[in-house]
């Protein structure tokens, strides 16, 4: 899914530790910052 500059993301939990995760909707009405990095796990 690709968003447009302005549009709102939709809500989504994601797995931040072993035994947590984060969902969007508990941040809403702060500003977040997103960042997907998909090397941070694979082998160099």
């Amino acid at each position: 899914m690709k968003l447009a500059v302005g549009q709102i993301a939709p809500d989504f939990t994601l797995t931040a530790t072993y035994d947590r995760t984060m969902t969007l909707s508990q941040y809403r009405g702060k500003n977040v910052v997103l960042v997907f990095y998909p090397q941070a796990w694979t082998p160099i």
